[in-house]
């Protein structure tokens, strides 16, 4: 079984980013990263951003709002990044707190800023296969690491469980692109095993620790592992157990050093498409 290591597929987008900043005439592109509260976990991920966006050459600005601002404040704050022209694009935290309207944030994010793929105009082309819309960033990640890897998707049965916007539902749009034929498989999904074993390339996107194991997986299947989560012991688990897995994937991706490695350099190329867009523009 072949390891598929984000490692190797984030360097290639480096490159790649590297080479579109080059041609800004010197312009540097910045990225704004919006954070209500102190989570660890929205911290941990503001450090890795801030740290890949620096390393690929761009800048970031952080704001940050304390956990008990008024809705009204902070929307009033947040059009003020949205409206400023030295800011490329927009990076916002989410979940936000309960008393604040998410999907108010998703429509005032202006498109050509929105570097997840938060907003409808984005989901909208994504969704009509348009190559202009941002695409949320893990959802864009699994196809980086299929093609870094050679690994096609033409013809191919892929079997996606999960359906957030977040991931399923855009990667399965994303993967018709590629002309392969997608089951978006759910919690009602009668006889997961089943259908999981069906298919040539499974993405485990539930969100839930351990959930799928080696018996989900026909024989020489491709697995791409999405799921970020802590076990029991509070060491970081995928949603696939891992054991048993060499004498049935052909390739799979580890979490940690998998999808998640590459979600951020994702992140740093739509920072880089977008600068590049408003430059030319």
């Amino acid at each position: 079984m072949i390891t598929l290591k984000g490692a190797e597929v984030s360097a290639k987008i480096k490159e790649q980013v590297l080479a579109m900043n080059g041609k800004l005439g010197g312009y540097v592109p910045t990225a704004a990263i919006v954070r209500i509260g102190e989570r660890p976990d929205d911290l941990s991920y503001e450090r890795n951003v801030m740290k890949r966006i620096a390393a690929y050459g761009m800048e970031t600005k952080s704001y940050v709002y304390p956990a008990d601002i008024t809705e009204e404040e902070f929307f009033a704050e947040f059009q003020k990044i949205n409206d400023d022209e030295a800011i490329d694009g927009i990076l916002l935290f989410r979940p936000l707190p309960k008393y604040i309207n998410e999907k108010r944030a998703e429509q005032m994010i202006r498109p050509e800023k929105d570097l997840d793929g938060i907003c409808a105009v984005n989901t909208a082309k994504v969704f009509a296969g348009e190559k202009d819309g941002f695409a949320p960033c893990t959802a864009e990640a699994v196809i980086e690491m299929l093609k870094a890897f050679d690994i096609p998707m033409e013809g191919k049965r892929a079997v996606i469980v999960g359906r957030s916007m977040v991931v399923g539902r855009p990667l399965s749009m994303l993967m018709l692109k590629e002309n392969a034929t997608v089951t978006v498989c759910h919690t009602k999904t009668k006889d997961l095993k089943a259908v999981c074993r069906e298919a040539d390339i499974l993405v485990a996107a539930a969100g839930k620790a351990k959930m799928l194991d080696a018996s989900f997986l026909k024989e020489g299947a491709v697995l791409i592992d999405v799921g970020i989560n802590v076990d029991e012991n509070g060491k970081l688990c995928g949603d696939v157990l891992w054991e048993g897995l060499e004498e049935k994937a052909s390739a799979a991706t580890p979490v940690p050093g998998g999808v998640g490695a590459v979600t951020t350099a994702v992140l740093a190329k739509h920072l880089a498409m977008a600068a590049e867009r408003k430059v030319n523009r």
